[in-house]
């Protein structure tokens, strides 16, 4: 029996053999008999089968009848440890035994434990229905990744040879798909890890279309000593769930894309991408020329509709231009659906009626045609992309209204007055919330000055956009008063506190009925008490704060005042090649009041350049602040260096900003100052003596001779007369008179007074009464400031012009 030794056939592992004769007896067994009944081979031989039966068997080898031929069922038997054990018995008959001689028989009895024996009937049952069910393939590989075995649904699409074993993938599959598939299974041989649904596609070499996806598991495949013999692939067509996946995940991406950007470029360009990006190989998105300004679009007398092709996606040599004008049918019409344009979906963007574009997908037509299930899809995108389509297109309405607004309420881009020459910059944010309400303006004043100011107002759009028109007016109607800087930002200040005790009452008026009655009085005199506590559950009222510098330059005496409401300091490029900060002490910004603004008098030498900006210049999108000035300072003394255009430098400045949406408005004023030479000024003190009018006009009339402006002469000594006469009689002494040549003559009377003159309407029986009148019809401008020591009253006269056109000779 050691031909029958089943340590040398690893699958025999736990059948046990013996050789019976015809009289019952044992003649021999296997290792795994011995084993198995627990009796050495010794004791077995010639001991009789039935000994060894607790139940006798019909049929069987038990000495008494006659041997089955291929008898198999289960018997009892006593093992060597006297505990009974039940087998499952197969009794062979050898070959050579004579008929009807049943002494010369022989027979070969297997047996094996009967739950083994279950297990091994259960496994070849799992096994044979398993390549035979149709719904999961099978492959089995041996370890050079040649097909052995397999069902007949490997893959269940044309293009798959009949006979598989002993190919490989890569002999039907295409080459990158077979490398994918191969690599999980060499993977799963050297490493013994299983393969859990891995999703990989498959396409065979003469069908390449879109192919099937395939959900793959794997696992080794080992002998009973552990080498290495194969692997076993279970795989299942989710071809279905997987576009059915893809059609989800791209309504997803649509949607996000749709409401990522209020951008209609950009929202174009993401649904395009998206689209291409495994849905289609081209993808093309038409926008109605009209959406880009906000406007509603309106077909023609023959219901067409210009279109622009807006954003494009897929290969570079299968890709139309962008920006093409295309011209659609009647209500939006895309054509007739044609059978052989399967490949091809278009559908409109409708939204609220209107129609604001199309989308069209293509495929190449060796790829899967769409579905309906695709169309559906497309409808559903264009459905949602429309709606995001005209949220831009709203907010694109709105933005310009805010810009147009911004603009108009600004001055000129370039400006030159006697005082300074000015150029500015204006980048308005692109943020969800709008423009915001930053604005700089550019005052003259008297006596040749001007006023240099620079504001943002908290908040974006048209909001904030109407609360800088209105700083702006009140500024300038405080700039008439010629305060002081820091003067002018109390008033500026109170103004706000009153504009945040309104926004109050209007915002707590609408919560009345939420909060109770009363609540807006209580809300409008905690704003007024500047306590404002916050309330839990109740919204901040709209308000109107923010910041403000306010800067008076002097050509004459070369001096800048500055003051700032929790603004910036301005920068200063001198004409050396340095810059610098002005040394400005911030106040609180605008609306917070209850505390000072301070105002700092620096001298400026000609020729420099005043920088005055807001926060979203110094910030550069989204860096550090600190960095930001001190690039300010970098590029500014660069610019100044080289003393061009104040309008290319102002372009410099803001170069190079991040490439990302502002964050916050830009704005830039820059001013190169001038000076008012000491030849073009006159200074004379006047005995308060009323026969001292009469040197006044002499001198007068000499200087202006001297000047070249002896036309100006009359209306001067009538002008002089008037205000000399009335600060002798009205102030007393001491009274200084001041001509200033610039680009307009200036008349100044000073006083000890701080009474200011008030012009009135005489009556015809009135001897007097009628002098700041004529004052006021002779001059194109007049009016008084306060100074240190009483009041100046100053007038303006338009300089003649110039034989040839040019102007009077004085500095520009």
């Amino acid at each position: 029996m050691d031909d029958l030794d089943d340590s040398r056939f690893p699958f025999l592992d736990g059948v046990a053999g013996v050789l019976v004769d015809g009289g019952g007896r044992i003649l021999d067994c296997t290792a795994a008999a011995e084993q198995l009944l627990a009796l050495p081979a010794s004791t077995l031989r010639g001991r009789r089968v039935r000994e060894l039966l607790i139940e006798p068997t019909e049929g069987g080898v038990d000495g008494e009848g006659e041997p089955g031929l291929g008898w198999a069922g289960r018997a009892t038997v006593r093992t060597g440890g006297d505990s009974p054990l039940d087998l499952e018995v197969r009794i062979l008959t050898l070959r050579g035994a004579a008929p009807g001689n049943r002494h010369a028989a022989r027979f070969v009895v297997l047996g094996a434990p009967a739950d083994t024996a279950d297990r091994w009937r259960q496994d070849e049952a799992f096994t044979r229905e398993l390549f035979l069910q149709d719904r999961i393939g099978l492959a089995v590989f041996d370890e050079q990744l040649r097909i052995v075995r397999t069902n007949t649904h490997l893959l269940p699409y044309s293009g798959v040879p009949s006979s598989l074993p002993g190919g490989r993938l890569g002999d039907f599959l295409q080459p990158q798909d077979a490398e994918a598939l191969e690599s999980h299974l060499r993977e799963v041989l050297r490493t013994g890890r299983p393969l859990v649904l891995a999703e990989e596609l498959a396409r065979t070499l003469v069908d390449p279309r879109s192919g099937r996806m395939m959900a793959l598991s794997a696992f080794r495949l080992q002998a009973a000593d552990g080498t290495v013999i194969g692997a076993t692939v279970l795989f299942t067509d989710i071809t279905e769930q997987y576009r059915a996946r893809r059609r989800l995940a791209l309504l997803h991406e649509v949607t996000a894309a749709a409401g990522h950007t209020l951008s209609i470029t950009e929202n174009a360009q993401h649904l395009a991408d998206a689209l291409a990006d495994g849905f289609a190989d081209v993808a093309v998105v038409e926008i109605a020329a009209a959406v880009f300004t906000g406007a509603e679009p309106v077909p023609d007398a023959d219901g067409r509709l210009l279109l622009r092709r807006t954003a494009v996606a897929g290969p570079p040599e299968a890709v139309p231009a962008p920006g093409d004008p295309v011209l659609v049918g009647p209500a939006g019409d895309t054509g007739p659906e044609d059978p052989a344009e399967a490949w091809t979906i278009t559908v409109p963007l409708n939204a609220r009626g209107l129609l604001l574009g199309r989308i069209t997908a293509r495929r190449d037509r060796w790829k899967d045609t769409y579905e309906e299930e695709d169309r559906a899809l497309m409808r559903e995108i264009g459905a949602r992309a429309a709606l995001g389509l005209d949220n831009a297109r709203r907010y694109a309405r709105e933005h310009r209204a805010a810009i147009g607004l911004q603009r108009s309420l600004l001055p000129p881009a370039v400006r030159s007055v006697a005082a300074v020459s000015t150029a500015s910059v204006y980048l308005p944010t692109d943020t969800v919330g709008g423009v915001g309400g930053d604005w700089f303006d550019v005052i003259p004043l008297s006596s040749a000055r001007v006023a240099l100011v620079v504001g943002d107002v908290t908040g974006h759009g048209l909001h904030a956009s109407a609360t800088m028109g209105r700083l702006r007016t009140a500024v300038r109607t405080l700039a008439d008063l010629d305060l002081e800087p820091d003067e002018l930002l109390v008033h500026l200040d109170d103004l706000v506190a009153q504009l945040l005790v309104e926004s109050a009452l209007v915002a707590d008026i609408d919560l009345d009925a939420e909060f109770g009655a009363g609540s807006a009085s209580v809300a409008a005199s905690e704003y007024a008490s500047k306590a404002r506590p916050a309330r839990p559950g109740r919204p901040e009222p709209s308000t109107f704060g923010g910041t403000c510098l306010y800067a008076v330059y002097d050509p004459v005496a070369r001096v800048c005042t500055v003051a700032s409401a929790g603004h910036p300091p301005p920068a200063v490029a001198y004409p050396d090649g340095t810059a610098d900060f002005l040394p400005v002490a911030p106040g609180p910004p605008l609306g917070v009041g209850g505390l000072p603004f301070e105002s700092v008098r620096v001298e400026l030498p000609e020729g420099s350049v005043l920088a005055l900006y807001t926060d979203g210049l110094i910030e550069r999108g989204e860096g550090d602040i600190d960095a930001g000035m001190a690039e300010l300072l970098r590029r500014l003394a660069l610019v100044s260096a080289g003393q061009g255009s104040l309008r290319a430098a102002g372009q410099q400045l803001v170069a190079d900003l991040p490439p990302t949406r502002l964050q916050d408005d830009v704005t830039l004023l820059l001013a190169r100052t001038k000076t008012v030479p000491a030849a073009d000024t006159a200074v004379w003190s006047v005995e308060p003596d009323p026969a001292a009018v009469a040197k006044v006009r002499e001198d007068a009339t000499a200087q202006l001779a001297a000047w070249g402006l002896a036309e100006l002469a009359f209306t001067t000594e009538l002008v002089l007369s008037e205000l000399v006469t009335n600060a002798i009689r009205y102030a007393g002494g001491p009274v200084t008179v001041r001509l200033i040549r610039a680009d307009a003559l200036t008349c100044e009377v000073s006083d000890g007074s701080s009474t200011q003159p008030r012009m009135r309407r005489a009556r015809l029986t009135d001897e007097g009464g009628r002098g700041l009148y004529l004052v006021a019809q002779l001059t194109s401008r007049w009016g008084s400031r306060y100074t240190v020591s009483g009041k100046t009253i100053w007038t303006e006269q338009e300089l003649p012009p110039e034989p040839g056109g040019a102007g009077h000779d004085s500095p520009r």
